[in-house]
């Protein structure tokens, strides 16, 4: 039989459409009522090759690169089964070439990421808020009644007996074959790493993909900082978990490290204490001393899997999420350059031609949008991880409105810091005026990925804040947006202030009420949107991705 992750990657391979029919199982029967079926948009995706420079790579570095990207397919495999179905395959097979087939292989599945997972397959019905993570018909209410210990942990499924109850099986049950595979191909990797602590690594994080004990290889990635190839794996970020925010989604990446930016950036991290102490917070919300390890490195990513090739493909990494990690070590910020010049080409600056005022357009710059972006990661190791009234970690406190409201305070804290740091001449001579401007663009630019992501309800939640603060102006003549840089730095401070206290206070009812009220895209805005609709800008990118394509075959 071949393996599951083969037969993805076959699929990832082809952008093309032309798969033929590999199973005669019929697709499973929605159990929730068919919604409007959306049409299928992957033209709403720009195709971009994702290379980098190998040439100063050595054998040994090539091979292990190509380990590693057979590796994450896996966790590709992994996350289809966790965000549709175990009989992902067959379904894909079911569905005709054309259109609607791509456009599931981009959203893994047949709900659009960045239309709010709307379906766009007859017959669908709404994606269920946990995935495939719980049974579909399970409620709230049944979980929360439920004697299951451990049934908040971040690597379990839960599923029911034959008796109709429920039950938890840990990932490393349910996925066993598949992550011993995985397990395997790290060990191949690490005989070939030429840094030792970087194989140690390798070792650690096999070990960890088989026992779902992820901290002590967390907690050793940190120190690995000389090796020129790295990659992130395993289940992470909680996003792909709108129930709850528990449990975790298997993801990938497969980096190379650039050596001259990462050179530019390693001063920043020293200045988190001085920043967290600065805060404009009473002192009880910034108690929490951020890990003095953290690290920041630019990359070229030349594989994504999993979660992370999913919809919005991020462009900046902020690891590892354990909170008692973050305290004792910090975290490591990786920015994906690659990517992100990707995206500032062919999606944010064909934005600001059309949105953004012409006077103010000169302040649109790549190293403006990398620093807001690299600041953003930054920004996650400021203000606390445990609430300061008893109500354990902020994470838990917030539940599924953790994920946007941290994103939300990360965006915001990033161009505080920025403030402070060019305050204190530590930028050189840039012009503050470029990081605010892009800062705006890139709003736009992320507020169409839609509500139901993380990353776009924090970016309407900060654009409505700041319009109603004066801070982003509107021509209605010209139909373009401009800062009022006074009331810029106002509204940072006030936006800064509420979510960091509504993040110490565990106040879920207060997040909620902000993201009720916030998080909406007015008709204005909408109209606006569909400006660049009609334009035919992309809302995100696509990956011509793998071992063929960086020649590696």
């Amino acid at each position: 039989m071949i393996p599951a992750y083969t037969v993805r990657a076959t699929f990832l391979c082809v952008t093309a459409i032309i798969i033929a029919s590999c199973g005669s199982e019929a697709p499973p029967e929605p159990t929730v009522e068919a919604l409007q079926v959306a049409v299928p948009r992957p033209e709403i995706y720009a195709t971009f090759d994702l290379r980098a420079d190998l040439s100063d790579l050595t054998d040994s570095q090539r091979g292990m690169i190509t380990v590693l990207i057979r590796a994450a397919e896996i966790m590709d495999d992994l996350f289809w089964r966790q965000a549709y179905s175990d009989d992902y395959e067959a379904w894909l097979a079911s569905l005709d070439a054309g259109e609607a087939r791509r456009f599931a292989v981009l959203n893994y599945g047949p709900w659009d990421r960045l239309d709010d997972e709307k379906p766009f397959i007859e017959g669908i019905g709404a994606k269920p808020l946990g995935a495939n993570f719980y049974p579909e018909d399970m409620t709230k209410e049944e979980f929360d009644a439920a004697y299951l210990p451990g049934k908040n942990g971040l690597y379990s499924l839960i599923r029911r007996n034959d008796d109709g109850s429920l039950k938890l099986i840990p990932y490393h049950v349910a996925y066993a074959d598949e992550l011993q595979m995985a397990a395997e191909l790290l060990r191949e990797a690490a005989s070939m790493a030429e840094d030792a602590d970087f194989a140690n690594y390798l070792k650690l994080r096999a070990a960890a993909l088989i026992s779902d004990d992820f901290q002590v290889s967390d907690l050793y990635w940190m120190d690995v900082k000389a090796n020129e190839i790295d990659v992130v794996i395993g289940p992470i970020e909680t996003y792909e978990d709108r129930l709850f925010g528990y449990r975790a989604a298997y993801e990938a990446y497969v980096l190379i490290k650039d050596l001259a930016w990462s050179a530019r950036l390693a001063k920043f991290a020293t200045f988190l204490p001085d920043l967290q102490e600065g805060l404009p917070v009473p002192d009880e919300y910034k108690l929490e001393s951020p890990g003095s390890d953290s690290d920041l490195n630019a990359y070229d990513v030349v594989y994504y899997a999993g979660h992370s090739n999913a919809g919005s493909k991020t462009i900046a990494i902020n690891l590892p999420n354990d909170e008692e990690v973050q305290l004792e070590k910090g975290t490591r910020r990786l920015q994906l350059k690659n990517a992100m010049q990707a995206k500032f080409e062919k999606i944010l600056l064909p934005i600001a031609d059309l949105l953004v005022d012409e006077a103010q357009r000169e302040h649109i710059t790549f190293d403006a949008f990398f620093a807001n972006t690299m600041f953003h990661e930054v920004a996650h190791g400021l203000g606390i991880k445990n609430t300061i009234n008893g109500k354990g970690t902020v994470r838990q406190a917030l539940l599924e409105l953790a994920s946007s409201i941290e994103e939300g305070k990360a965006d915001i804290l990033g161009l505080y810091m920025i403030t402070e740091l060019h305050k204190a001449g530590e930028l050189g001579d840039v012009d503050l005026r470029d990081y605010y401007v892009t800062f705006m663009t890139s709003v736009f630019r992320s507020i169409r990925f839609g509500a139901s992501s993380a990353h776009g309800k924090a970016n309407m939640v900060r654009f409505n804040f700041f319009v109603d603060s004066g801070a982003f102006l509107r021509d209605s003549g010209t139909g373009t947006y401009r800062v009022d840089f006074d009331r810029m730095q106002t509204a940072m401070n006030d936006l800064s202030r509420l979510l960091l206290t509504l993040q110490g206070d565990g106040d879920y009812a207060g997040a909620l009420e902000l993201t009720n009220d916030k998080g909406v895209v007015g008709n204005q805005l909408q109209a606006d949107l569909d400006r660049l609709t009609r334009a035919n800008i992309p809302v995100d990118i696509t990956f011509n991705q793998g071992i063929a394509v960086l020649g590696l075959d």
